[in-house]
């Protein structure tokens, strides 16, 4: 009788034990996954779109998922961090690097600057103040015509090579693009992990668990979420620079209302509260944009019937109903 339980319980921990393996080494794991990801993509523009949607899809995560706030105003910090790097690059001949700082740096601050507003309201309060702040950013954009070319955006943003310790790389050659792109999604992903797992990390889903016990313990609950909006913020800033990178543009269309629902979308399809979750998200949103808009100009339709079908059998989403399954 031993014997045989011994069996039955011997793939429960090693489920387990490969579980927790996993999670202590996420960062790693999911870095490798990104370094061959472009090698099983049919086209590599897709590949880095994913990407960097993905990117914008963990800055949301970390506030939507990790603390429990739903806010519909993302596009701002994606489009602030886009804008930036791009007027430092148009404006003011900035090199790249600097520019890509300015675009983290913007993102930010614009955080700062609407979690200062928003952070104190609760639930769709927060939402909706988070989704009316965003429409102001993107106002204030569109009419700073001198700065970020209005309706028809900014433009002329040509980097051609990219020079890291002395070494130049061919930015236009896609594969080199994706590679150099993959590497700041790295050190944000190991970023995002020593975040998640510092006592801040807890005390992030302490929050998000029970507010009103995480007070008594004696933690700010609202400079907790200050925080956290503004790490979130550099996130999508940095996500939002390496979009104006790739793609030589930022159009207007970045800061609209329809750039922060697309994330949410991914942030549920991939699986909230999880560290490669908004990665799958982004890669079921765009797969399934690119192949249905080739049938049909009503692709939205079919991606929102799938969307509310996942949403369904998925309450998790995707990768969070594979983990659930591997660990339940």
């Amino acid at each position: 009788m031993n014997e045989l339980s011994q069996t039955l319980t011997q793939p429960v921990v090693a489920s387990a034990a490969w579980f927790e393996f996993a999670k202590r080494h996420r960062a790693f794991l999911a870095s490798t996954v990104v370094l061959v990801f472009p090698l099983v993509m049919p086209f590599t523009a897709l590949a880095v779109n994913i990407l960097i949607y993905g990117l914008y899809a963990v800055g949301f995560n970390l506030l939507f998922g990790y603390l429990g706030l739903l806010s519909f105003g993302h596009a701002a910090l994606f489009g602030t961090g886009a804008y930036l790097c791009g007027i430092a690059i148009v404006h003011f001949a900035w090199p790249w690097y600097a520019a890509t700082a300015m675009g983290i740096l913007g993102g930010a601050v614009m955080a700062a600057g609407i979690g200062a507003l928003a952070i104190r309201t609760r639930g769709i309060y927060f939402a909706m103040v988070t989704m009316a702040l965003s429409q102001c950013v993107f106002y204030l954009f569109y009419q700073a015509i001198n700065w970020t070319g209005g309706e028809n955006g900014l433009r002329g943003i040509n980097v051609r090579t990219i020079d890291i310790f002395g070494l130049q790389f061919d930015f236009i050659n896609p594969l080199t693009r994706y590679y150099v792109i993959a590497a700041f999604v790295i050190l944000a992903l190991f970023a995002l992990s020593r975040i998640l797992a510092s006592p801040f990390g807890a005390v992030i889903e302490a929050v998000r668990e029970n507010e009103a016990r995480a007070r008594a313990s004696g933690y700010n609950v609202t400079l907790t979420r200050l925080i956290t909006f503004i790490l979130s913020g550099a996130f999508c800033g940095l996500a939002g620079a390496l979009m104006a990178l790739h793609l030589s543009v930022v159009p207007i269309e970045i800061l609209h209302i329809e750039t922060s629902g697309m994330v949410v979308m991914m942030s549920l399809l991939g699986g909230m509260g999880t560290f490669f979750g908004p990665f799958v998200g982004a890669a079921v949103f765009l797969l399934l944009e690119n192949l249905v808009s080739l049938w049909t100009v009503h692709w939205q339709l079919i991606v929102g019937a799938v969307f509310v079908i996942c949403v369904l059998f998925f309450p998790a989403g995707i990768w969070g109903t594979i983990l659930k399954r591997i660990n339940p």
